[in-house]
């Protein structure tokens, strides 16, 4: 037993138009209703004038229920034109998978979540193949098969569409979906969805980057984690990372190699927007990582 006392959370987000004192006010306001800041962080970026804050409260104690404290908050929030969100952290996030063919990133995902590394509750993992539904049932995960024929994608998409809804998705991550997502998929979940790119963006977009990097002779190669718009693979970016190649490396080498990257990757990506330590302001990311 570590003999660590842990208390009920809330995660308080806040962006808005740089000015003094908005650190002041917040910090003030959660003072006079009893809380405690387990952690805080703030930026400003200076070029567009523009604030971003996290805080993480210690609600055990607070004087007025979370409602309350929204309710309240609301009238601070118009006078510094805020966009926020209070969210309570005893309350799982629920999340959707979507994968096709490939395993590595969806068994990594089902690892972390059985060993509790990502706090949330995974409702389906939904695939237009059916290689992965032993994996996924043997974790007690609802698994449903969708498959997207080139001759009618639209009727597919709608059968997706319907089953993210039935399962109330907080957020939708494709685990190498290799399927282009609707663009109204794409806008009901608007930074939410998140997918990731076996590339380190904006290098070799689309299909077969590991083809077009073997092909090119790089010396890096990488994975990108994003959120999904209806612009091919150019969302936010909420996560990158890279391992050195060399000439010696086949294009399998390659392959193997960069599906470590890309598991670390949106398993952090997926696990900083749990956390909710990712504010998307245009199509950049302030991420306050740890």
């Amino acid at each position: 037993m570590s003999g660590i006392k842990k208390c009920g959370t809330g995660t308080l987000v806040v962006s808005c138009p740089d000015q003094v004192g908005i650190v002041a006010a917040v910090s003030n306001f959660v003072a006079q209703r009893q809380g405690s800041l387990i952690e805080s962080n703030h930026h400003t970026d200076i070029e567009q004038d523009w604030f971003f804050m996290r805080n993480v409260i210690n609600v055990d104690d607070l004087a007025v229920t979370l409602d309350t404290f929204r309710e309240e908050f609301e009238a601070l929030a118009q006078q510094f034109d805020m966009q926020w969100y209070l969210r309570d952290n005893q309350v799982l996030q629920k999340v959707v998978i979507m994968a096709s063919h490939a395993s590595h990133c969806l068994a990594d995902l089902l690892y972390r979540w059985k060993s509790d590394e990502l706090a949330c509750d995974i409702t389906c993992v939904l695939s237009n193949h059916e290689n992965l539904r032993g994996m996924v049932e043997w974790h007690g995960i609802p698994f449903h098969y969708v498959p997207v024929p080139k001759e009618d994608k639209a009727e597919a998409f709608a059968k997706v569409s319907d089953i993210v809804a039935r399962h109330r998705a907080d957020c939708v991550v494709l685990a190498r979906y290799m399927q282009i997502i609707p663009p109204d998929l794409c806008s009901a979940y608007s930074g939410r969805l998140i997918n990731i790119h076996h590339s380190f963006l904006p290098s070799f977009m689309g299909a077969n980057p590991y083809q077009k990097a073997y092909e090119r002779g790089v010396k890096l190669i990488g994975a990108t984690s994003h959120y999904v718009t209806e612009d091919l693979d150019e969302g936010p970016i909420i996560d990158q990372d890279v391992i050195r190649v060399s000439h010696s490396c086949t294009r399998d080498d390659m392959v193997r190699l960069g599906r470590d990257v890309e598991k670390s990757v949106l398993a952090r990506a997926l696990r900083y927007h749990l956390q909710d330590r990712v504010i998307v302001r245009g199509n950049k990311t302030v991420v306050f990582s740890q």
